[in-house]
């Protein structure tokens, strides 16, 4: 398991798109959204709203984007019917996967907090919570990972490229990341309230002292996290 997780991060880290979309993307929306003024007029910085939707929209690229299109074609290739045959249980090959995103995740928190701190001059709030920060990290995990593994388990891997890269687009515009949900209109602002992106936000928001509430979005982000993956378990297919 180690060393097939060792394996996915060194492979992720030769291709330019997935550094491009999970390294690159969340510091520039953080960045660009931050400095801008273009947020609605609210109490705080605008840092302070930016760096848990960026954290959000991080965990999305990881799970969902990267790992999802890169099963995907692993699974067109028949990579994963080769290593179905190798000493290593299934459930061992789709642990190492998840640890290798998990690593992945990690270094992508790093990078955000060090370009919120040293360039946005952010703060954690006075009633920051490692604990429940940890919490919606990994609930995130599940929940994303699982939507990827669901997509890869089912669809081909063109389907999978495309329709990946459309929801991490549909969740940054209205997954209450870079705009607050409360600006949408009705219709759009009710469907927010209910996907995944909007309930990891809020989790980091309350998390790093800028949000009211933890509980409801962990609860959210659970149920999703417990139906992806547990949809994607019972009906992924290896070849």
């Amino acid at each position: 398991m180690a060393a097939l997780a060792g394996s996915e991060l060194r492979v992720t880290a030769r291709r330019g798109e997935n550094v491009l979309v999970t390294l690159v993307i969340p510091p520039a929306v953080l960045l660009f959204f931050a400095s801008t003024g273009l947020l609605p007029a609210r109490a705080g910085r605008p840092v302070d709203f930016l760096l848990p939707g960026s954290l959000a929209l991080a965990i999305i690229a990881a799970g969902l984007v990267n790992l999802g299109i890169a099963t995907a074609y692993e699974r067109s290739y028949g990579v994963l019917k080769r290593l179905g045959g190798s000493p290593l249980p299934r459930w061992g090959l789709i642990g190492a996967k998840l640890v290798a995103v998990l690593g992945l995740e990690l270094l992508q928190v790093v990078v955000l907090l060090v370009v919120a701190a040293s360039v946005l001059g952010w703060r954690p709030g006075p009633d920051v919570s490692p604990a429940l920060f940890v919490v919606a990290l990994l609930l995130g995990t599940l929940a994303f990972a699982g939507l990827g593994l669901l997509l890869a388990g089912r669809l081909r891997a063109e389907a999978t490229l495309a329709l990946a890269n459309g929801l991490f687009l549909a969740f940054l515009m209205v997954g209450g990341i870079v705009l607050p949900i409360d600006h949408l209109p009705a219709p759009l602002a009710a469907i927010a309230g209910v996907l995944p992106a909007s309930a990891l936000a809020e989790a980091f928001r309350a998390a790093l002292g800028t949000g009211a509430d933890g509980a409801s979005p962990l609860l959210l982000l659970g149920a999703w996290g417990l139906g992806a993956a547990g949809l994607a378990a019972r009906t992924f297919r290896w070849e």
